[in-house]
C-alpha cells in the first residue's frame, strides 16, 4: 500500500472514529430547505429546527468579566479593556477542562449559541458532551463595551465582503476552492431571512488591528486565570490571539483548537480571483510570524527583524498561495512545543488556499500540529463560517474525538469551574 493509500485509509478511520463515538442522532441537524422553498416573511428559526434533543442539563450558567481597568473618559471613570464571557456547566462533566470559545473579526459568541437558521451550535454540542463552555465577547465587542476615546475609531461590518467571504463565495469565485461552497443554509444574500439573521449579528471592530490583538490577549489571559486550566478554540481573527496567549501560559492552556486562524505569517494575502487568484499585501501585519504578538523563540530573538524569513516562489500546489518561512535552520517555539494543537480547515473557504503556511510554519518551529482538511475526512462544501453551516455538527465531531484522545478527560473535583 503506497503513502496516499494509507492516508486516506487514516483520514476514513478517523471520522468513522469521530461517528461512532459521538454518535449521529444528537449531533446531526436537518438542512435548510432551499432558498427558492423560503417565503419571504419566514422565520428563520422555522426553516431548520433542531433534531428531537433531550433538553440541555445545565448544572450551572451566568458570566463573568475579566481583565478591565478604569481609565477616565471626559472626566468619569470608565471600565475599559474587558473581556465577556458566558459560562455554562453541564450536569454530567466528564473534563476538569472548559472549553474557551473565542469568535473572529466582526462576530461575536453568537457564532459557537446557535445559528441564523435555528439550530444548536458548537457550545451545545459539547455541552451535550459533558464539557463546561466558556463563550466570549471580545474586548469592545458585544457586552464587553467600546469605548470610542480609549479604542479608537472602529470598523463597522461590510454587507459585501460579508457575502463575498462567509456567505455566497462560490457566486464570487475569487479563490480557486470557492465554487465548492454548499453548506451555507440559505441563498446567502440580503433578503433571505437567513442571511439577515446573521448580518444582525456582525459588529463593528477596533480598527487598530494591533491594538485589538493586544487586548484580546490580556483579556484571554485573564479569563484564564479566574477560571483555571482550558482548552482554547479559536477562529479565524481571533487566531492570532490563541498563540500568543498559549506561549505565555502554555500551563494553563491545554489545548488549543484554531478553527481557521488567522494568518498566513507575516503578510497578508488578497483573494483577486482568476488567473493569478491571490496578491500579497506589502505591510508586514504579523512580524512575529502567526502574530503581530511577540513570542519567545529558541534562540531568543530581541525583536521581529532577527527572524530571518524567505518567500518560497512557488507553492506546491496552484490553487494555494504561497507561504514566508524562516531561513534554515529555524528558530523553535519551545513553548508552544508544549501544548498540542488541532487546525481545522474547510473545503471551500479562502483559508484552504493559505492554512497550510501557517501549518508549516509552526511544524518548521518544532511545534507539532495536527492539521485536518475537511475534505481529507469527508466533509465537504464548508466555508469559513462552519460552525453555522448545515453541517456543523459533524465538524465539532471531529474536533470532539480529537480532544478525547488527546486531552485527558478524568475528572478532579478540585479542578475549578
Amino acid at each position: 500500500m503506497n503513502r496516499q493509500a494509507r492516508k486516506l485509509m487514516r483520514d476514513a478511520v478517523f471520522l468513522l472514529t469521530a461517528t461512532l463515538a459521538f454518535g449521529t442522532a444528537d449531533w446531526a441537524a436537518p438542512q435548510a430547505g432551499t432558498p427558492a422553498g423560503i417565503p419571504a416573511k419566514a422565520s428563520p428559526a422555522k426553516q431548520a429546527t433542531n433534531a428531537k434533543l433531550p433538553p440541555l442539563e445545565i448544572a450551572r450558567e451566568g458570566y463573568l468579566f475579566a481583565g478591565g481597568s478604569y481609565a477616565t473618559v471626559k472626566d468619569a471613570k470608565v471600565m475599559v479593556n474587558q473581556i465577556y464571557a458566558e459560562f455554562q456547566i453541564p450536569v454530567h462533566r466528564k473534563s476538569p477542562y472548559p472549553i474557551i470559545m473565542v469568535h473572529g473579526g466582526s462576530q461575536s459568541g453568537t457564532n459557537f449559541t446557535g445559528t441564523p437558521d435555528g439550530r444548536e451550535g458548537w457550545a451545545q454540542f459539547f455541552l451535550r458532551h459533558g464539557y463546561a463552555v466558556y463563550v466570549v465577547d471580545q474586548v469592545g465587542r458585544g457586552r464587553s463595551n467600546y469605548q470610542d476615546e480609549t479604542y479608537g475609531p472602529n470598523m463597522p461590518a461590510d454587507l459585501v465582503a460579508t457575502q463575498k467571504r462567509f456567505t455566497n463565495v462560490e457566486r464570487y469565485n475569487l479563490w480557486p476552492q470557492a465554487h465548492l461552497h454548499t453548506q451555507w443554509p440559505g441563498a446567502g444574500v440580503p433578503g433571505d431571512p437567513i442571511f439577515d439573521q446573521f448580518f444582525a449579528s456582525q459588529l463593528p471592530s477596533i480598527a487598530n488591528y494591533a491594538l485589538q490583538q493586544g487586548l484580546n490577549r490580556d483579556g484571554i489571559l485573564a479569563l484564564l486565570e479566574k477560571i483555571g486550566p482550558a482548552i482554547l478554540l479559536t477562529h479565524s481573527q481571533s487566531g492570532a490571539f490563541g498563540w500568543p496567549v498559549g506561549d505565555a501560559r502554555p500551563d494553563l492552556v491545554k489545548a488549543i483548537v484554531a478553527i481557521e486562524p488567522n494568518g498566513p505569517p507575516f503578510f497578508n494575502v488578497d483573494n483577486t480571483g482568476a488567473p493569478d487568484w491571490f496578491r500579497e499585501v506589502p505591510e508586514n501585519v504579523r512580524p512575529w510570524g502567526p502574530t503581530p504578538d511577540a513570542l519567545t523563540y529558541d534562540p531568543p530573538v530581541s525583536s521581529p527583524s532577527d527572524l530571518a524569513i524567505v518567500r518560497r516562489e512557488k507553492p506546491d500546489d496552484p490553487s494555494e498561495s504561497s507561504c514566508w518561512m524562516q531561513i534554515s535552520p529555524a528558530r523553535q517555539l519551545p513553548k508552544l512545543q508544549k501544548i498540542p494543537i488541532l487546525v481545522i480547515t474547510s473545503e471551500a473557504s479562502y483559508h484552504r488556499a493559505y492554512d497550510h503556511c501557517t501549518v508549516e510554519y509552526l511544524e518548521q518551529a518544532g511545534v507539532p500540529v495536527k492539521w485536518v482538511k475537511l475534505a481529507d475526512v469527508g466533509i465537504h462544501g464548508n466555508g469559513h463560517m462552519m460552525m453555522l453551516e448545515k453541517n456543523n455538527m459533524e465538524i465539532a465531531g471531529v474536533m470532539a474525538q480529537w480532544i478525547e484522545k488527546t486531552v485527558p478527560s478524568q475528572m478532579d473535583t478540585s479542578a475549578k469551574k
